[in-house]
């Protein structure tokens, strides 16, 4: 119909960013890119990606495109293309991934599943 927009289902590439000193408790769902500097005590679920910085903390299971970890996290992970672990970085988890790069320093505490037989889409 003329006039009528439809709605975009892909990534809108916004950024979304959650402060340091904030905690959120409850599951985290996003179609952009996430910037977490505060406390999630919940799952984290974003068609982007998700990046952790130092100070930032994730009790919970972390599903997305891509992934940057500076932080803490104590969950499982499944990245669909590259999970990049900071030399700051711990994950106690497991993870599953493409492709992981880990910096000198960076800690992975749990099991690490890795190839190119995940889907192209993160499930909600």
């Amino acid at each position: 119909m003329l006039g009528k927009k439809e709605k975009n289902k892909e990534p809108t590439g916004e950024l979304n960013v959650l402060g340091e000193g904030t905690t959120i408790e409850g599951s985290l769902v996003s179609n952009g890119d996430l910037r977490i500097d505060g406390k999630v005590k919940g799952n984290v679920t974003t068609q982007g990606k998700c990046v952790l910085g130092q100070s930032g903390s994730i009790l919970g299971d972390i599903k997305a495109k891509s992934c940057d970890i500076s932080g803490t996290v104590t969950g499982s992970i499944k990245v669909v293309d590259t999970l990049f672990l900071k030399a700051s970085g711990i994950i106690n988890g497991d993870i599953n991934t493409s492709k992981i790069v880990i910096e000198i320093g960076g800690q992975l505490n749990g099991a690490c599943l890795m190839g190119s037989d995940f889907s192209s889409k993160i499930d909600s």
